[in-house]
């Protein structure tokens, strides 16, 4: 009998099972699945947890700190006349302003005839020098321009002759000398003096011709000088110019006063009264104050406008002559009112709200207003006269205000 072939043994397992090996590396597999990423595994219950602990109890004390902190500062905006120039806000007391019913016109800055003057020469004359260019400002008595006129040179040499002939028969007296001749010389001296005079030439260029007493000076040059202190806005020749009589050379103005013509309806125009306040601006934005000071009494044929003449101060050299700006023209008798500017009103939870100053504290004041006239909103309530509210640096306020409110709101 031959021997029996034996097979090699296999390990045996149940159906459907798994060595555990298996079986753990799958548990392990599914756990760090399950949890989020960036999640450790929970650790045995046993284990100490001390970093934990420290944790929970930084956030409550530095809340706590945070509390105590904003307990300290119940007002975020106060702050020290010092501190408030640092940052630019000003303040001002409130109080009545004029109001009025407004209309806005078109209006054009011109000269202010009251305050201006022209050069003109009075006698043929050529230009030699040139003293004052335009744009410069010069004061009254300057010299502007340099001529020579041959009507001037006989001029002088006729007042030299009358008055060497004048010192003549002085110096002899009545007793030597007949009444004719003597009034004759008085009166002939006289009228050459006025005729240079007249010409053209100052008291002071007269004087020194007559003082040096030399007929080699009697070349027919004169200056012609400022009649007032201003501002050169003409000056429309050139060196060697043959000029006529009355041709304007120089025309010099005071600019710190200056008209501005608004144009309005005859109807609008018949209920603006002479002496009310008036505003004007290039921009819309910046306004200047005015003053009505005429109504004219003929109207455009053409625009069929009436012109209102309004008085505007020109701090800054601001406005110049043919500048286009917008007028504010008041139309309805002058009403006082408690006013404030425009800048000063700012929103604060749907409410028109001014910042009021008291010492070295600032207070939001919530307040009705009325109507906005030419950068001047009215309060009707929430302010009294004599108050100081801030017309400058109200939105920096607010948003200090703001932002406490909002860092107030995190810590708790």
């Amino acid at each position: 009998m031959s021997p029996r072939r034996q097979h090699p043994t296999r390990p045996r397992t149940r159906p459907g099972g798994a060595p555990r090996a298996l079986l753990a590396l799958l548990a392990a597999l599914g756990l760090a699945l399950a949890l989020p990423p960036g999640a450790a595994a929970p650790a045995d219950d046993d284990h100490d947890h001390p970093a934990a602990d420290t944790a929970h109890e930084a956030p409550a004390a530095a809340h706590a700190e945070g509390a105590g902190h904003d307990h300290d500062e119940e007002n975020p905006l106060a702050m020290d006349a010092e501190r408030r120039r640092a940052l630019g806000i000003v303040d001002e007391a409130v109080g009545p302003q004029p109001l009025a019913d407004m209309v806005q016109a078109p209006a054009e800055v011109v000269v202010n005839t009251y305050r201006s003057a022209v050069v003109t020469p009075r006698i043929p004359a050529q230009v030699v020098a040139r003293h004052a260019r335009l744009g410069e400002r010069v004061t009254a008595g300057a010299r502007l321009v340099t001529l020579s006129s041959v009507d001037m040179a006989r001029a002088q040499a006729d007042l030299m002759e009358a008055d060497r002939e004048w010192r003549r028969v002085r110096k002899l007296g009545r007793q030597a000398v007949s009444d004719k001749r003597y009034v004759a010389a008085q009166l002939a001296r006289q009228l050459a003096l006025a005729a240079v005079r007249a010409y053209g030439m100052s008291e002071a260029e007269v004087q020194r011709l007559l003082a040096a007493g030399d007929a080699r000076l009697a070349t027919g040059r004169f200056d012609l000088l400022s009649p007032r202190a201003g501002t050169v806005i003409r000056d429309d020749f050139t060196l060697g110019e043959l000029i006529e009589p009355g041709r304007p050379l120089f025309e010099v103005t005071d600019e710190s006063t200056l008209w501005v013509e608004a144009r309005l309806r005859p109807e609008q125009a018949a209920t603006v009264t002479v002496g009310g306040t008036a505003r004007v601006s290039r921009d819309g934005e910046h306004w200047l104050p005015g003053r009505v000071i005429q109504i004219h009494h003929r109207v455009d044929e053409a625009t069929r406008t009436l012109p209102v003449r309004i008085a505007v101060e020109n701090p800054g050299d601001r406005l110049h002559p043919g500048d286009y700006v917008e007028a504010l023209v008041p139309v309805s008798p002058v009403q006082a009112r408690i006013a404030v500017p425009e800048q000063a009103v700012v929103l604060l939870q749907g409410s028109p709200t001014v910042f009021v100053v008291e010492g070295e504290a600032i207070h939001p004041r919530p307040v009705e207003t009325g109507r906005t006239v030419a950068g001047q909103v009215e309060i009707v309530a929430g302010l009294a006269a004599g108050e100081r509210v801030v017309t400058r640096g109200a939105f920096l306020l607010k948003s200090l205000l703001l932002k406490s409110q909002m860092g107030e709101g995190h810590a708790h």
